[in-house]
């Protein structure tokens, strides 16, 4: 995260490592705790810190730094920098997103790779994000700009396996995991 003056700042992101092994939840640690707009989409929903939203977290710090502007602003009319990012993007004018305050002193294509992926980055689900090698070569222009759609997507929750034989016997007592087949199969 970046304080006031845009100096780094530990935060959000690293929390999934940071805990105990057996212990991935937010909400063993009181809730969901964290700085919205830097909170990924899933995490409402599991309480699960991973490293996918570790990486959320990374996408909302490279377009805070390159807008200038926090995740959770409100601008344009969007609550979020990463919705007003997305739309500038769809219209084709990603770069407006950049910090005005940088007068046009800035390379354009850097710019624009950044800002692209930080909306991967910031990917409403979670399997679309980049992997931290990835982030990584992108960066350092071993590998092209992520593509970016030009509509956000709509935040698809994960399918969870059940986590133990008793969830599983649960969910097929309960015609779950029965119904789910027979739709898929086509019976």
């Amino acid at each position: 995260m970046l304080d006031s003056a845009f100096n780094a700042r530990l935060g959000d992101f690293g929390l999934a490592r940071a805990l105990e092994s057996n212990k991935t939840s937010y909400v063993e640690l009181e809730g969901v705790t964290g700085t919205m707009g830097y909170i990924a989409p899933e995490c409402f929903h599991t309480g699960k810190a991973t490293r996918e939203s570790d990486i959320y977290g990374f996408g909302a710090t490279i377009l805070e730094t390159v807008c200038g502007r926090r995740p959770k602003c409100d601008i344009a009319g969007f609550q979020f920098l990463v919705d007003w990012v997305w739309k500038l993007h769809r219209e084709g004018h990603i770069i407006d997103a950049v910090d005005p305050r940088l007068g046009g002193n800035f390379n354009e294509a850097d710019a624009e790779q950044l800002l692209r992926l930080g909306l991967m980055c910031s990917h409403p689900t979670p399997n679309k994000r980049p992997k931290t090698d990835v982030i990584l070569q992108i960066l350092s222009r071993s590998v092209p700009p992520p593509d970016v759609p030009p509509f956000k997507p709509a935040f698809v929750m994960p399918a969870a396996e059940p986590s133990t034989e008793s969830d599983s016997s649960r969910l097929h007592s309960a015609g779950f995991v029965s119904s789910y087949t027979a739709s898929t199969s086509g019976g």
